[in-house]
């Protein structure tokens, strides 16, 4: 038989009940607005310091930025080029935490291959070598073991063919090799660190919208229902990222738009590491080609400023993905067509504004540091950052509160966490140990009185019916998109997504018959 229901699980009835008790009049010491990775990271924060802890997001787990990120859990090598070196090394220490006890189970190491052509110039070439060994010194001082992280090297032609068999080896003399982290699955990532702030007691209501908020609590709308209610809090915090200014207009926010193509990855010969490519005449800047233990290789990323208003869902224009595809070009035997590309998305980064005015410019060039503000009526707004700060800037916030209780998510593992390559135990998918860790039997165990649940939901998709039903019933999963969207992310490829959307459906309406498919 499935396993019960934990208490890291989101059920639908989890979700009623704590709504009631919010709307009943229940006070909380801490009020976290947006379910974005940052959100979730304050809401663990505070729940594992030993505070009554309750999260609103007005759509779904991981709706926004946090899901569209390049999935890269990375030491700041961008950043040493552009002399950012606190954003290094808060980039390193946070990816230690994250590969050795947070989430191990969830994130690789991925060699990342930067060809040097017959045309790459010498000065280019030391360049490249300072800063690989420079990113290593913030990888040894954050403490991250070569177990995890190996050193950079050079690397001769063959190897580089070996690891990207695409690459244009006519002209080719070499190159270096370096190790960062990569997530599985951002989205997951945000869903695993929600889950984990609810079994240590954090109450957390999807489908709920701030209408105001205030440092005292929140007039809040649940989009399911329609009812308007008012929930209480000693503090609020409020991490809505591009939205910010919807709740707090003094807080001035630049969207700069990434956007990625999702490469068939015979286009690249099969990689076995991501390819790095600089862009000509700007610092520290590149795109790669990241492959994926799914299949699609992730290629990127653009850095453009998105004009207001935010868009809920934003769409990779058609000019970025030809930038994308002409700089990987640059490096690879073939030219990359549209018909390479199988898959397309773009997310918004939340940057700060600098003071002089700098929407108007490059984002490129646009710190990611974060910043923390306090309205005048007592709300802490916390934004800026990136995916792999999170931790810390969620710290950051819940310290601005005046919070006296230790912060412990340094050391604290998420659901699931295991070593990563941990082998999967009998009749166990290692699919499923990729995606869920120590977690994994327990998925498998959904298809206990349905064996059927064990195949994939459509040919040539690696999603397992199991995962559906996990979804729904322990991932807060509420709608077919939450699944489709940011359980599975069979959204971001439409071929897969055609074939496998009617199995889906059936598998997740038989799990919840309130699931909503339209």
């Amino acid at each position: 038989m499935p396993a019960p229901t934990t208490t890291a699980d989101l059920t639908r009835a989890r979700r009623e009940r704590d709504r009631d008790a919010l709307a009943a009049g229940e006070s909380v010491d801490v009020l976290v607005v947006g379910g974005g990775v940052t959100g979730v990271g304050v809401a663990l924060d505070a729940a594992t310091r030993g505070l009554s802890t309750a999260l609103i997001e007005a759509e779904d787990i991981a709706f926004g930025t946090s899901r569209w990120s390049s999935k890269l859990i990375h030491g700041g090598l961008r950043y040493l080029a552009h002399g950012d070196i606190a954003v290094a090394w808060e980039s390193a220490t946070e990816r230690s935490h994250l590969m050795g006890t947070i989430a191990p189970h969830l994130i690789r190491p991925l060699p990342h291959v930067m060809p040097a052509f017959d045309d790459t110039a010498l000065r280019d070439r030391l360049l490249v070598g300072a800063g690989l060994r420079a990113a290593d010194l913030l990888r040894v001082i954050a403490r991250t073991p070569r177990g995890s992280l190996a050193r950079p090297r050079s690397i001769g032609a063959d190897q580089v063919v070996s690891l990207v068999p695409g690459v244009d080896a006519t002209r080719l003399r070499g190159g270096t090799v370096h190790w960062d982290g990569q997530v599985v699955d951002d989205a997951r990532l945000v869903v695993s660190i929600a889950r984990t702030a609810a079994s240590y007691g954090a109450r957390i209501l999807t489908r709920t919208r701030a209408l105001s908020v205030t440092g005292g609590g929140a007039r809040v709308r649940d989009t399911l229902t329609g009812e308007s209610y008012d929930i209480q809090a000693r503090h609020v915090i409020v991490a809505t990222g591009v939205w910010t200014g919807d709740l707090d207009p003094d807080t001035r926010i630049v969207a700069s738009r990434g956007s990625h193509a999702l490469l068939d990855p015979r286009a690249l010969g099969y990689p076995r590491a991501a390819l790095t490519v600089p862009v000509p005449d700007e610092r520290g800047r590149f795109v790669f080609a990241l492959p994926t233990t799914d299949g699609p290789v992730i290629a990127g990323i653009t850095d453009e400023p998105e004009p207001a208003p935010m868009p809920d869902v934003p769409s990779a224009p058609q000019k970025d993905i030809a930038w994308i595809l002409q700089h990987l070009r640059s490096a690879l035997s073939r030219p990359l067509t549209s018909d390479d590309v199988i898959g397309t998305y773009a997310g918004l980064r939340p940057l700060v504004a600098p003071p002089d005015g700098g929407e108007a410019g490059d984002t490129a060039d646009i710190s990611r540091r974060h910043l923390i503000t306090h309205t005048p009526d007592g709300v802490v707004v916390i934004t800026g950052g990136k995916l792999t700060t999170y931790r810390r800037m969620a710290q950051d916030a819940v310290h601005a509160l005046g919070i006296d209780e230790r912060c412990i998510t340094a050391t604290t593992p998420l659901i699931g966490a295991q070593p990563y390559l941990t082998p999967a135990p009998p009749g166990v998918p290692p699919r499923l140990v990729r995606h869920y860790g120590s977690e994994a039997p327990r998925v498998a165990a959904w298809a206990a009185d349905d064996p059927s649940l064990m195949q994939p939901v459509a040919a040539g998709v690696p999603v397992l019916g199991v995962e559906i039903v996990h979804a729904v019933r322990a991932e807060g999963a509420l709608s077919l998109d939450d699944v489709l969207e940011r359980r599975t992310r069979l959204s971001v490829t439409p071929q897969a997504l055609a074939r496998a959307r009617e199995r889906v459906a059936q598998i997740a309406c038989a799990s919840d018959s309130d699931v909503e498919v339209a």
